[in-house]
């Protein structure tokens, strides 16, 4: 699979993630034209506002997982990754713990972390929690995720993609963050690791040396 072809792979990714709510925006826009009840058009506008802030949420976190984290320097202040991550799951079912003693992450080590939490968090079908860990151990840095739920379920393409066991010819728009993690991670010297602990609970981790 040349570049081109993935990048398609992750754009329909993108836009997958994304059509929910941009779809509900347009739909309460429309609602707005024609309704005049003026208790209605509140609640329509309690549906813009929450659909603007998701799309926020999901861009914010797409720009810095997917993108080339433009902007930043050759590492990217960990308050970023937090803010977006914190974005993406303030208004869900997931219960986000996040602890770190690491100020900012080479701009790949945050693609692997940031598609890490993703794909863990995806994993959660009837919420849960996802904890996140990263801790500097000089000279290297260790990310760990780890979740946990009444029905979790990690699909076997997408652990494979992420632990860089899947070939390009295999990875479709669904398991695409996988690949561009394992990928990352290959360019810092490292791989990301799964750890099964029960039906209901996994965790993968990242170790990888500062430069």
């Amino acid at each position: 699979m040349n570049d081109v072809d993935f990048s398609a792979l992750l754009c329909s990714r993108l836009c997958h993630d994304l059509i929910s709510p941009v779809g509900a925006i347009a739909n309460g826009l429309e609602i707005l034209v024609d309704e005049e009840d003026e208790d209605m058009r509140g609640e329509v506008m309690k549906l813009l506002n929450h659909s603007a802030e998701v799309t926020s949420a999901k861009l914010k976190f797409f720009r810095l997982s997917f993108g080339a984290a433009g902007g930043f320097g050759e590492k990217v202040p960990l308050r970023e990754a937090e803010d977006a991550i914190k974005g993406l799951y303030d208004a869900g079912n997931i219960e986000l713990s996040w602890h770190s003693d690491v100020g900012g992450m080479d701009k790949n080590a945050m693609k692997v972390m940031l598609n890490m939490v993703l794909l863990a968090g995806e994993s959660l079908f009837r919420g849960g929690s996802l904890r996140v860990e990263i801790k500097e151990q000089s000279p290297s840095i260790s990310v760990l995720v780890t979740v946990l739920g009444d029905k979790v379920i990690f699909q076997e393409a997408i652990r494979m993609a992420l632990l860089g066991k899947t070939t390009a010819d295999n990875i479709e728009a669904k398991s695409a963050p996988a690949f561009l993690a394992a990928n990352a991670a290959n360019k810092i010297g490292s791989k990301v690791e799964y750890s099964l602990h029960n039906e209901q609970s996994f965790s993968l981790s990242l170790t990888y040396e500062e430069r």
